[in-house]
């Protein structure tokens, strides 16, 4: 199967529209139909389903875009390698959405005056999914967050899932409190059992659920998936939420006048990515945010 074919089958299933993926690619919609067909084909499996003109994938099809994936991330990272002088390419971070919101935006802008030749594509998801998708070649490094360590759960080895790790940012947790609720100094006086997080897969959704939710005799908390901290923050200001989140944030956003914070802990931010990725690329975003650091 053609490197070109690849981009195409990746490309059709990214929009579930063939004639949308052709005006993404510049073809016209005849040959994107055609390379499909080929495609499945030469795989001997049905990619697609169609039904009055909707396409969706099927099985096969799910589980082939993982591999084509990862084959033209390996083709990427080849071709940057064979040409070390100067960074070019695609450049696929992953982020939290705090990290992308507080952190980023300097030293990514930064990195563009610098390397021009490199596109870069940034996702922001939970921290859990992040290590999958570096994990499956999906990114190519992305910054997250681990639950710490405890008695009953000795964490994520990112050594044991083929990664390596360095820290990059230090946030400060805070527990965001409605205006109305009564002064506390520590988390067994917080009264709102309803919490505004994103969705499974945040670390700090689950150091929530560790500090909040601990006790045979503690009501269970109910949890608000939101998509973003300005959703957190409006669910705190109603009066009916608590949220979890780094200082950081909480200062962009500007805390609305009477909402308390309690102070959770300190948690670093890693940059991670698999083990013996080298390109000149990535070596530049490591280089760069090593010297805006230190």
């Amino acid at each position: 199967m053609e490197h070109t074919t690849l981009e195409i089958f990746c490309t059709v299933a990214g929009e579930l529209s063939v004639t949308k993926a052709a005006q993404r690619l510049g073809r016209v919609q005849s040959n994107v139909t055609t390379r499909i067909q080929q495609l499945e084909e030469e795989l001997g499996v049905s990619l697609f389903f169609r039904d009055n003109k909707r396409m969706r994938l099927s099985l096969q099809g799910e589980q082939f875009l993982q591999y084509a994936k990862a084959l033209l991330a390996l083709a990427e990272e080849a071709r940057q390698v064979l040409h070390p002088a100067q960074p070019a390419g695609v450049l696929r971070i992953g982020s939290m959405e705090s990290t992308s919101a507080s952190r980023l935006p300097g030293p990514l802008a930064a990195y563009h005056r610098r390397f021009p030749q490199v596109k870069l594509r940034l996702t922001n998801g939970p921290s859990r999914q992040l290590i999958a998708a570096v994990q499956n070649r999906t990114l190519d490094c992305a910054f997250v967050a681990l639950p710490p360590a405890t008695e009953d759960d000795a964490g994520i080895d990112l050594e044991d899932l083929g990664l390596a790790s360095t820290p990059m940012f230090r946030e400060e947790l805070a527990l965001l409190l409605p205006a109305g609720h009564a002064p506390v100094k520590e988390v067994g006086e917080v009264e709102i059992r309803s919490v505004a997080a994103f969705m499974t897969g945040c670390t700090y959704r689950t150091i929530t659920e560790r500090i909040l939710g601990s006790g045979s005799s503690v009501q269970p908390l109910d949890f608000q998936e939101m998509g973003s901290y300005h959703g957190m923050l409006a669910c705190v200001a109603s009066g009916e939420c608590v949220s979890l989140m780094p200082r950081s944030v909480i200062a962009l956003m500007g805390k609305p006048k009477g909402m308390r914070e309690l102070p959770i802990m300190k948690i670093d931010t890693l940059l991670v990515w698999r083990q013996g990725y080298e390109t000149p690329a990535f070596d530049g975003l490591r280089g760069l945010l090593a010297a805006t650091l230190h």
